[in-house]
Formats: C-alpha cells, structure tokens, sequence
C-alpha cells in the first residue's frame, strides 16, 4: 500500500542478500552511472518478451543464457555498483528452470509467449521453493511456504522462470505512519535507479526498480492503493493494478480482502498485457475471483491490436491542471497528444468526490489486515502466529527490527474487533460506493477512460521523518472501487519520472490496456534510468 495516501487522509546477516539498514552504500560517479545506464553494453538492455522469445525460437538465445545474464546484472549492480538493493533473494533453481523451459522448447513444446521468460515476484507471495517468504519483516525470517501461491503456480504453468525475490516497503508500507518507502528490516533501503537519493515509492519497491533497471523483463507487484502504479511511476515503468478478483490473492501476505491483488510491472504495455494472462485464473480458495468468471482473457495483447485513441472519451482529472508547473506541463502535454490522435478529452473531478471517503478505508484496511494476517500466519509455519506476536517481536527486537520507525499502524490494527463489527461495515459500505461514483460519472460523460496523474516527483528517501507528499495522486479511487489501474511514463522532471494514469469499470482491462498503448505508441516517453548521484 502506499503508506502516504493512506495514512495521511548480527544473526541475520547470513540471512540478508545485500544488506540491512547500516550497510555501506555504495554509488558510482556520474559519468560511470551514465555509462552502465545506457553504454555498458548489457545485451538485454530494454529487451521486450517479444524479442526474448524471437531469440529463443531462432536459437541466438536459450531460457539458461538469458536467466544467466539477468542474474550476472542483478550481482552487478543491484548487489553492488549503484547497490539498488530491489532484489533480497535470487532462486538457487532459477538456472534448472531455465534448463527445463529449454528441454520443452527443444522438444517443440512452447507453453506460450512466457516459456522461458525470468522473472522477479514480490517478497510477499509465497513461492513453494527455496525462498523465503518474509514480506520485508525480519520476524519471518526463515519462512518457506509449503507450497505456491495460486498466481505463482499459473506463471510456472505458463513457462516463467522465477528468478527471485524483491524488496517491499515492510509489511507492504502498513507498519507505521512515518515509514520510508522501498524499505524493509530484511532488505534494507531500495534505490530509485534515476536518482539513487530518490524514493521508488512502495509498496512494490523492488518490483518497479528491477524492472526499470533491467534486472529482469517483467516483474510482479501487489497493491492495495497505489503500490503497484505509484512505484510505476516513480521508476519510469508500466504497472497494473487489476480489478479485484481478476488474479487470486490466496498465498499473498496480505492487508485487505476488499483492495488487494497481484498486478504486473513491465517496461512496455505488451509487456504487462502478456504477463497479466499469464497471472489470471479461478481460485477456489479465493472466492472472489469467481467473479471473474468469463470475464477474463488467456490473451490481453489482442486487445492491442490496431489499438487508438480516435474517438475514445477520456474523462481528464481537472484538480492536476494545478501543483508543480513542470508536472501540470507534462500533464497538458499528454492531454494535447491524446487529443492529436483523435481523443476527445472531459474536465472530470472524480478526486473531489472520493477524497471524503479516505478516513473510512483506513478503517476498512485496518480491521481486514489484522484478520487477513491472521489467517495467513494460522495456515503458515512461521515463527510468529499472530499480529500480537509480531507486534511483540518487533518490541523485543526494535533495534533491528525497528531502527528508524515504529509500529503503530500494526498497534492501531491489533485494537480492532472482528469483521461484523459495526464500524468496519459501515466503513466498508462507503469506501465500496467509490463503485457507483465511478460507474456514474464514466456513464455520464459516456466516457471510455480517465485519467490522472498517478504520483508527484519522485521526493528523497528520509528514515528519519519518513515518506512526505509531492502533490499528485491518482490511485486511491479506483483502489476503493476495485477497478482496473494502468500507469505508463509521462515524462520526466529533472530526470525523475512522472506516470500517467488510466482508469476505467470493473472487468475491462482489456480496453483500458488498448488506450494505454495507444498513447505509450505515440508518446514513447520510457527512457532508461543512468543511477545519477544528484539531479540532471
């Protein structure tokens, strides 16, 4: 979750790929950074699937070479170098994986476009491996799931290559109303690769870094309200955030029943639609996902086929035409470009009708993560059993496990009673109405999308005083709705990235994806960050 919207409505070494919250950190000089950026001569650098998966078929490359190469640059520069610090575990079977994906191809088996694809899961799905599942908290350190989350068994079916584990704002940014963002007691402090001083925003830290840094193809993130689109954003890449009950939630470690999901990050639109059908799928231990029933697709790119703007009603958010003049200008500019191509354009103000309900889904969240949480420590073998134990382990262990801020999120949670209480349904049924302004206002304008700006400027990584506002925010009302969230790259203010947003009704990703292509196709604004040490 992205702590701020939300709020403000050694034994361990061996342990810890990278280090903790007092390693060295380690940077290269400009020059350098500029260098490994866009001349170090990386032969994966920006890859797509696509070409991935031409290389495989022509034989230039195998599933092995490939996985060998991502991880040689996760040891180069997320290890080390710029020391990124995205990635907490790489899978000591990563590479017989890839052999076997190799086998199959070899064989005239291709499962589909990710045979063979490496890819990087957020520390907070269960993989039924060697990894560790800890959801950034040094309290689960050691815990091995059984067995595999449902969205992890459907990427393994479609041939992915699960390559490792990435860091995440601890307990998925809902520990304390001062947290830093893309930091965690087990991962320490993840960089944004644009500006390692800036935040890459969270929860899904290091799932939006390693996809901009290159460290893998495409990567999956969670998100409860902003924590997949707001690290998008904020490190120059694509995310979605699904409608809830488009991908299983059953072996995530998780906040809240009513807005999370698993979503994709990818540095292309195609990219993300690929991996989204790989995602999906009914799960009977999650019973939401029934809904989905027949509203999914095996296949989200032929959405993007002949995809344009020409004729699309996009409903424009009118509260970020003010703030920082360089995002308004960035801002403008998308809407003048979206207009060029034939889109008609609506002054909306969706943001004035869903703020007031911010208060009520914090209440919502607080009483359904400390019964989600629950649940998942009661059928899990972690050394903790309950929110109660967690919050005494971080007391007893505050030194590590809480050197720069506290738990109060977790207290605040802990003090709440059981889902029939009074309070959490009258909180869920406002934050749930979110729905009907939403499904109104697209029906009243007769609108195919709206649009936002998912996340200010990146500001700087502050473990003192934590997280502080930039001025733009665009994930919260399709969060509380549930409803589809596409972000594709703006622009850039002073080399840091700035997304923009895409929402629309439950169940059409595959429009809203097809809009969203067709402005990534005419804008092409992703560029690949340089780990600069100051501002361009």
């Amino acid at each position: 979750m992205k702590r701020r919207d939300f709020l403000r409505s050694g034994s361990l070494a061996g342990l810890v790929m990278g280090a903790g919250p007092a390693a060295a950190f380690e940077v290269l000089d400009p020059k350098a950074a500029h260098e490994l950026a866009g001349k170090d001569g990386f032969p994966l650098l920006e890859a797509t699937i696509d070409e991935l998966q031409k290389k495989m078929s022509s034989g230039l490359l195998s599933s092995r070479k490939i996985t060998e190469q991502y991880l040689a640059r996760i040891k180069a520069i997320d290890q080390s170098g710029p020391a990124l610090r995205s990635v907490v575990e790489v899978n000591p079977d990563a590479l017989k994986i890839a052999d076997e994906m190799d086998r199959e191809r070899k064989a005239g088996k291709v499962r589909g476009p990710m045979h063979g694809i490496p890819i990087l899961v957020k520390d907070n799905i269960d993989t039924g491996d060697q990894m560790m599942t800890t959801a950034g908290s040094i309290a689960l350190l050691g815990h091995k799931a059984s067995r595999d989350a449902f969205v992890v068994q459907q990427l393994r079916k479609a041939g992915a290559v699960i390559m490792g584990k990435t860091n995440l704002s601890e307990w998925a940014n809902f520990r304390s109303t001062r947290s830093s963002s893309g930091w965690s007691s087990r991962g320490g402090r993840t960089s944004n690769p644009y500006v390692l001083n800036r935040n890459p925003s969270g929860s899904s830290s290091g799932s939006g870094v390693s996809v901009s840094a290159n460290l893998c193809v495409v990567s999956v993130g969670t998100e409860t309200d902003g924590s997949i689109t707001a690290p998008a954003s904020c490190n120059g890449v694509v995310g979605m955030k699904p409608t809830v009950g488009l991908v299983s939630r059953s072996g995530i470690i998780p906040i809240s029943a009513t807005q999370d999901t698993a979503g994709p990050m990818a540095r292309t639109v195609r990219d993300a639609a690929i991996l989204l059908g790989a995602m999906t799928g009914v799960d009977e231990a999650d019973p939401v996902t029934r809904e989905s029933s027949g509203k999914s697709a095996p296949d989200y790119t032929t959405y993007l086929v002949g995809a344009t703007l020409k004729g699309k009603r996009i409903g424009l958010e009118k509260r970020h035409l003010q703030g920082h003049e360089a995002v308004v200008g960035l801002y403008q500019s998308a809407i003048d470009q979206m207009k060029a191509q034939g889109a008609e354009l609506v002054d909306i103000e969706l943001l004035k009708l869903t703020a007031p309900i911010g208060i009520n889904e914090r209440t919502v969240l607080q009483y359904e993560f400390k019964d989600g949480l629950n649940r998942y420590f009661a059928t899990h073998q972690t050394t903790v059993r309950s929110l109660e134990q967690l919050i005494r382990f971080n007391r007893e262990n505050a030194d590590k496990a809480m050197p720069f801020f506290r738990q109060e999120t977790l207290e605040a949670s802990d003090q709440k009673g059981g889902l029939d209480n009074a309070e959490y349904q009258d909180a869920l049924k406002r934050t749930t109405g979110t729905r009907k302004i939403m499904d109104d206002l697209m029906a009243e304008h007769r609108l195919d999308a709206m649009i936002g700006v998912t996340m200010g400027i990146p500001g700087c990584s502050d473990l003192v005083n934590g997280d502080y506002g930039t001025g733009f925010y665009f994930a919260s009302p399709a969060a509380m709705a549930g409803y589809p969230h596409v972000t594709v790259p703006m622009g850039y203010v002073h080399g840091l990235p700035v997304g923009l947003s895409f929402v629309s009704g439950a169940y059409t990703e595959g429009p809203l994806l097809a809009i969203a292509h067709a402005y990534e196709q005419a804008s092409r604004k992703r560029m690949p960050p340089a780990f600069r040490t100051v501002l361009s």
